[in-house]
């Protein structure tokens, strides 16, 4: 859970970012809709970090 949190917050992170038009030299970039879904993801990635590292720290 630990990964995918930290993989779909990076990636959340990148579409928005691509989506602002910050990161230029992609398709997504300049498109409104992956600045409103990046951030959606992202925010998914990081909640489930979170209870990822939660459940981890329970555990020991």
């Amino acid at each position: 859970m630990i990964i995918l949190g930290a993989v779909l917050a990076v990636s959340g992170t990148i579409w928005t970012l691509q989506g602002v038009g910050i990161l230029p030299g992609s398709v997504m970039s300049g498109v409104t809709m992956w600045a409103v879904i990046g951030p959606i993801v992202a925010i998914g990635g990081i909640a489930l970090l979170w209870v990822g590292l939660a459940r981890r720290r329970r555990s020991r």
